[in-house]
Formats: structure tokens, C-alpha cells, sequence
């Protein structure tokens, strides 16, 4: 434990704890294991958890392992798809295309059977505690049945003239390419399960037996981070609980740092209080994160369960229907894909747009603003710089009006053209943004003189995905500065819908779309 943390004590009051960063939060939680454990013994629970500061990442980090069953599956159809054709093309005279069927059949038989018993026998989900002899195992089984559909299909194709060895040569090859891959899959896993990068990570609402149960079972199992807790009850309710901090009510959880950091929201109450869990589920529901109530379980069997359903983090199903993951693991390669190609053919505009900002007034070529991301992480977006230097206004506190003085003259072309937002492209990229979302306010914009967020119970709804460059918001007339309530009402309520009517089509269709109407609205400011 550093100086720093263990001169850190609870004398101050907890509420104030939402003005800490992640490095302060960090400390406060290592001084309330260390008032409660002698040094050793503290060491040991920030190793085993339940609040592992050291191993830190928002929601949006975490969530991007989770998707990386897709991109293992990319690579694993990649690899079959290779070696097959290299069999096919090594057992066939002449090139692939003046091929007899019967000859390449069993090759696509034999790669369709593997691919689709890897996807639907869930090869990629990588589960808590699976081994990984059992799961190359299964991977060899798979290949076996590839290679018999193979055989059996060529025997019926082509009779005696069979090309046994081809067949075999191309399961002994496709089942080392596999055992290679997974063996890297697993260890990649294993890698992030001990850094903490897919450990659920929760706060609780209630510093109640039931919260200090779950607790001491969290600390047994190493698969859940209890990141703190908040209780409405701050003169009763102690310091911390088994080493997690109490840090304040939960009107505190709503505007705390610590929210981009939290999956979910466990409310640790009786739950025959009626009234008092539809009133937190009430003042909680403005939270991007998802809301769960913890009923006390009846015995160990139920405890174990309902911390497994807690804890449960396998990588993304790459299988069924679309959902919430794969949408997710889809935009994000749309987002690279579209975002690097974007950005290789602007790269001339940006530096001709660059030149001219430089020309035009002293100062800086990009402006650099703290917003909202995905789940309340705060972000960096980069922008052309279109104000003078002397009036920048990083909390947008003063919103831009017709004629707006702080503007330059190069601002002007820009922000009515939209020029000026091409550098979050380089946010798109590193996965911060995305190129179709709910664009990010500024953090603390004002509205008049109210907070926007403040003006709406849904605001932070509009979190619950990564903002974009462009939107449905943006194509539907609510665009730049938001002077009313109103205003504000109609953003949101357009964002809310983006967020729960998102696919690859609607993002296409927003991107196609998006040009035309801005530069057909001459009369909106930005």
C-alpha cells in the first residue's frame, strides 16, 4: 500500500467521493481494506477481490474481449478456408475453376461441417473454468467428423477412383491450423480472466447483510469485482463492508466517476420493501447500466447460482440470432473498415483544412473536448479548432448562436459544413466513438443556464451505446446547439430511439444520408 493510500481515511464524507478520480477511488479502497485487515491479509483480498482497483477497465474495454469470439471465428474460418483450397488445388489437375464438382465437393463438405460444428457446438465461448485439454478435444472431434463427411462424400461421388490421401492430408492439416489457433484463443483468454478484463465489475445499493454475504462469497470466488456501495442510510451504515467502501447514496451513484466502470447495479434490500424497490429502481433507471435486484437466496446451492448468473462473462455467443453482441461486434468492424477508408481519402481535405485553420488565426489546429461516451466514460474528441483561441469553450457553457462572435472566419465554412468533426475519425478508430451514435455532449453543457442532462430523466439512456459522428438525431433536424428543454427533449428522445433500432442497415442507410441533409439545412446552426 503507497503512502498516499494509507494516510487516506474515511473522515471526509463519502458523498464527496464521486469528485475522486479512478486513482483516488483506488486509494480510498485500499485504505478501507487496510483499516479492516493487517497488511498481509489485505494484500491477499486485493489479489483475490472483491474490489481490485488494480485491474481497472471500463465497461467499454471489457466489453471489446467479449467480442473477440467473433474475431476468433474470422481467423478460424480464415484458416479452413485456406487449407482447403490449397488441398483442393493440390489434389486437382489443371486450375480450380475447370475443377469436376465431384472433386471439390467433399473439400466444401468436409470445411462447412468443422465451421458450422465449431459455431454451433458454442467452440467459442470460451467458459469460466473450462479446461483447455477438454476444449482442443472437442476441437478434434469436430475435425474427425469434418474429415468422415469428407471421406463419405467423395466415396459416393467418385467411387473407386476416392482420393483418400487428399482427404486425409486436409484433416490432418485443418486439425493442426485449429489446435494452433485455439491454443492461442485459450491462453489469450486465461490472460484476460487474470487481469481482471472480463471480471464483472458491480456496485451495490444497500450496505446490508445480503450485501456483506455476497461479499464474502465474491472474495471465496475471484469472478466478481464489487466495485463499492451506496446506501440511502449513510448515518447508520459503516464505513466499509468486508473492505468494500461505502461511498455515498445513491443519488451519489447517479453523477459518480466510478459509473463507466460498473456493468451493473445490484440492489442488496429486502425485496418485500415494496415501495423502496420501486423507488430506487425509479431514481437508478437514469443510469446507462443495467438495474438487478438481489433476492436473499435460501441456502448455498441458491447463493452459488445466483452469484454464477452475477458472474457469468463468457465471450460473445457467435451463434442464434442476431444479438446485442453481435450487432455490437458488427459496428465495430463497420466502424474500422469504413472509419480507415474514410480517413485514407479525407486525409487531403484534412490537411488542406489544417492549413488554412493555421492561416486564418493564432492558435492550435485541433480542439480538444472532454464529452460523454459509451456508459458514462468520459472521452477525448478531437476537433478542428473553429473559435478563436482566447474563446474556446471546452464545457460548451455558452452554446453557439447565429453570428456568433468567438467563431473565425475558417470556423464558419467548417462547422456549417461539418468540416469540422473529420478528426473524430481518429476516436472512431481507436474505438471510443463510433461513426453512427448519439452524438457526445460536452460533459457539464448547459442548457440556459440548467445542465442539459437535468432536463431529462432519459438522458443518460443515450449512453448505453458508443456516440457517433453522425446519427439518427442528426438526419432527423436535431442537430448543433440545444437552447430549450425542448430541445433537449427531442434529442434524446430520437437517440433513445437510435439505441434500441440499431443494426448495419440503419447505420448504412444514416451514413448515406447524412451529406445531403446537412448540407441541405443551410438554415441550422453548428
Amino acid at each position: 500500500m503507497t503512502d498516499a493510500a494509507s494516510r487516506l481515511s474515511f473522515d471526509v464524507d463519502p458523498a464527496a467521493a464521486g469528485a475522486f478520480d479512478v486513482s483516488g477511488l483506488q486509494a480510498l479502497a485500499a485504505s478501507a481494506s487496510g483499516d479492516r485487515r493487517e497488511e498481509a491479509r489485505t494484500r491477499g483480498a486485493a489479489r483475490r477481490g472483491p474490489f481490485r482497483p488494480e485491474v481497472w477497465l471500463n465497461a467499454r474495454q471489457r466489453h471489446a474481449s467479449r467480442l473477440a469470439a467473433h474475431y476468433f471465428r474470422a481467423f478460424d474460418v480464415l484458416a479452413v478456408a485456406t487449407v482447403t483450397l490449397l488441398c483442393a488445388w493440390a489434389a486437382t489437375p489443371g486450375p480450380l475453376l475447370h475443377a469436376e464438382v465431384s472433386s471439390l465437393a467433399p473439400f466444401g463438405l468436409g470445411a462447412l461441417t468443422v465451421l458450422g460444428l465449431m459455431r454451433s457446438l458454442g467452440r467459442y465461448r470460451f467458459a469460466r473454468g473450462q479446461k483447455a485439454s477438454l476444449h482442443l478435444a472437442s476441437v478434434a472431434g469436430i475435425v474427425t467428423a469434418g474429415a468422415l463427411i469428407a471421406m463419405i462424400s467423395g466415396w459416393a461421388l467418385q467411387g473407386a477412383a476416392s482420393q483418400w490421401t487428399a482427404w486425409l492430408v486436409w484433416s490432418a492439416l485443418v486439425l493442426v491450423s485449429l489446435y494452433a489457433l485455439h491454443m492461442g484463443w485459450s491462453d489469450m483468454v486465461g490472460r484476460w480472466r487474470a487481469s481482471g478484463a472480463m471480471t464483472p465489475n458491480i456496485v451495490l445499493v444497500g450496505a446490508t447483510r445480503r450485501a456483506e454475504a455476497l461479499i464474502r462469497e465474491a472474495l471465496k470466488r475471484r469472478d466478481l469485482n464489487v466495485l463499492g456501495i451506496f446506501d440511502d442510510r449513510l448515518a447508520r451504515s459503516p464505513e466499509a463492508v468486508e473492505g468494500v467502501p461505502v461511498l455515498g447514496t445513491a443519488d451519489d451513484l447517479l453523477t459518480h466517476k466510478m459509473t463507466p466502470y460498473v456493468d451493473r447495479v445490484v440492489l442488496a434490500i429486502d425485496p418485500k420493501a415494496e415501495a423502496r424497490v420501486r423507488e430506487l429502481t425509479a431514481r437508478l433507471r437514469t443510469l446507462p447500466n443495467e438495474v438487478t435486484l438481489l433476492v436473499e437466496p435460501n441456502g448455498e446451492a441458491e447463493t452459488r447460482s445466483a452469484l454464477d448468473r452475477l458472474a457469468a462473462a463468457p465471450l460473445a455467443d457467435v451463434q442464434g440470432p442476431v444479438d446485442h453482441d453481435r450487432r455490437a461486434f458488427n459496428k465495430r468492424l463497420q466502424d474500422l473498415v469504413v472509419g480507415l477508408i474514410a480517413l485514407v481519402l479525407l486525409a487531403p481535405v484534412m490537411g488542406l483544412i489544417a492549413l488554412a485553420i493555421r492561416l486564418d488565426s493564432p492558435g492550435p489546429i485541433f480542439f480538444r473536448q472532454r464529452r460523454h461516451g459509451f456508459n458514462h466514460e468520459e472521452i477525448v474528441v478531437w476537433k478542428f479548432r473553429s473559435m478563436k483561441q482566447e474563446s474556446a469553450d471546452a464545457t460548451a457553457s455558452r452554446q453557439v448562436t447565429h453570428d456568433d462572435d468567438r467563431i473565425t472566419r475558417v470556423g464558419k465554412f467548417i462547422r456549417k459544413t461539418s468540416l469540422d468533426e473529420l478528426p473524430q475519425l481518429l476516436n472512431v478508430i481507436t474505438g471510443e466513438m463510433s461513426l453512427v451514435g448519439p452524438r457526445p455532449h460536452a460533459i457539464g453543457m448547459k442548457t440556459g443556464h440548467i445542465e442539459s442532462a437535468r432536463l431529462v430523466a432519459e438522458y443518460a439512456h443515450r449512453h448505453r451505446i458508443k456516440p457517433g459522428m453522425t446519427g439518427w438525431a442528426a438526419v432527423n433536424g436535431s442537430r448543433g446547439p440545444l437552447h430549450t428543454a425542448q430541445d433537449v427533449r427531442a434529442r434524446v428522445r430520437l437517440d433513445i430511439e437510435y439505441v434500441e433500432r440499431q443494426s448495419l442497415w440503419l447505420d448504412l442507410w444514416i451514413m448515406a444520408v447524412t451529406v445531403p441533409v446537412l448540407l441541405g439545412d443551410r438554415s441550422a446552426v453548428r
